[in-house]
């Protein structure tokens, strides 16, 4: 149970401080590079309607991204807490908000990335073995059961393993950057012309929908600042290095396709980097990339079912009436009714995926409006905050209070704008969530006071 100005549970000596900044930075790097950037460049060339459009707007953001990223560090290190989000939001506006953020987190936004991130399994998969139209929902469909039930049985990847499946997701991109940059073709004359006739701003809500969407992971990497030795200093250092680093790495990698594919081609393309290395290296390239890419597409399913049942049992040991998931299995060491719980919604989302025929753009599109409802309130929490706890200690503050949380708020307004504007009626999926998750807690607590 969280009241509103409960103080964080923690020891009285805090959180150790033993990251360097070469360790926060590879910390947040690895967070941010995810299987997205082998998927959503083909969406976001599709609707910019320009090169130019389109380059603008991966760097766009980065900056949105490190604005953010700042605003979570002073959360972070004011409030320490697994909690996260749903830490923040409790303590500034109550229990109540605190709920729906969680139940939101259950069963849209952890749950629709794992969904997401599997599309593209599926896609890089059915180039290997393609099973027919729909492949790649077979794909999706599958590795979430095997991955749940892997993590259920308690044989969860090694550090090794899971720095293996990293190398091999950055090697890819480095290969796509070589390829693109230095070996490819020019592409062809109804590839090299522009994707649309509209306008080059006309789809820069929709292109940033996608852009942030691969950005995503900076939210968990804030975490970390409690532990960052002199982190006043090396905790927006560590953010403005690995989010300047990603965002030179992401044009670069876009640059690569638009210079081996098109503007065009690439908008025209389920796997760009596959379609990129069919063009230089034949089938072989476009097998190569595929495994490389379906192997590394793992570690993010793997990573954000890791993190999501952990944060849903969290859920199951604060609300009685869920406390079904706050059990956890001793001799396995996992929660398993959370995982159980998670990969039935997940198998749900892909299911919606695969009935719109655009898995992956379709999950995006029905779980932006959640996802960026709650990052607006997660930023309106750093002003409540500011003025209800002022005392605080607050070892980061983010730089020019209060200008540079407003920019944040208002680009997730905008984006909140943008993801209902091209969503349409498929915002009243997110709608709906909600609106279950309110009978559920009516329903739950009656139950309890019963």
């Amino acid at each position: 149970m969280m009241p509103t100005h409960e103080k964080s549970p923690q020891s009285s000596s805090g959180p150790a401080q033993v990251l360097s900044l070469g360790d926060a930075t590879a910390i947040i790097v690895g967070l941010i590079i995810g299987a997205g950037i082998f998927k959503t460049p083909s969406i976001v060339a599709g609707s910019s309607g320009s090169e130019t459009a389109m380059v603008l707007a991966w760097i766009a953001g980065g900056v949105v991204s490190l604005i953010g990223a700042m605003c979570y560090a002073e959360l972070a290190t004011a409030y320490p807490s697994a909690g996260g989000e749903y830490h923040f939001i409790g303590r500034a506006f109550g229990r109540i908000p605190a709920f729906f953020y969680a139940w939101a987190r259950m069963t849209v936004i952890v749950a629709g990335s794992i969904a997401v991130f599997a599309f593209v399994f599926g896609d890089y998969c059915a180039r290997l073995l393609s099973f027919g139209e729909h492949s790649s929902s077979i794909y999706a469909a599958l590795i979430v059961v095997v991955l749940t039930v892997v993590n259920i049985v308690g044989i969860e990847a090694g550090k090794t393993t899971q720095n293996v499946l990293t190398v091999l997701e950055v090697l890819g991109l480095v290969i796509v950057l070589v390829v693109g940059l230095f070996l490819s073709p020019a592409p062809p004359n109804e590839a090299a012309q522009t994707a649309s006739a509209h306008s080059s701003w006309s789809g820069v809500g929709l292109a940033m929908i996608f852009v942030l969407f691969t950005y995503g992971g900076w939210n968990d990497g804030a975490y970390i600042s409690a532990e960052v030795r002199n982190r006043e200093r090396n905790m927006s250092r560590a953010l403005f290095y690995s989010l300047g680093l990603v965002t030179a790495l992401y044009v670069l990698v876009n640059l690569a396709y638009l210079k081996g594919l098109g503007l065009a081609g690439m908008a025209k393309s389920d796997a760009v980097a596959a379609d990129l290395l069919a063009r230089v290296w034949g089938t072989t390239g476009e097998k190569l990339i595929s495994v490389m890419i379906a192997i590394a597409t793992l570690t993010s399913i793997n990573g954000a079912m890791i993190v999501g049942a952990r944060s849903n049992y969290a859920l199951g040991r604060e609300w009685p009436f869920l406390r079904f998931l706050g059990h956890w299995d001793q001799a396995r060491g996992s929660p398993r009714n959370a995982y159980l719980v998670q990969g039935a919604i997940a198998l749900l989302l892909v299911g919606l995926g695969a009935i719109e025929r655009k898995g992956f753009q379709t999950l995006v599109d029905f779980t932006a409006p959640v996802f960026w409802a709650f990052f607006l309130v997660t930023g309106l929490s750093l002003f409540t905050l500011r003025a209800t706890d002022s005392g605080a200690a607050r070892p980061y503050r983010v730089p020019l209070y209060p200008v540079t949380p407003a920019l944040f708020v208002v680009s997730c307004a905008y984006m909140l704008y943008s993801s209902l504007a091209y969503t349409g009626v498929g915002a009243l999926f997110g709608v709906g969530v909600l609106a279950l998750g309110a009978v559920v807690m009516l329903l739950g607590q009656w139950a309890v006071r019963a």
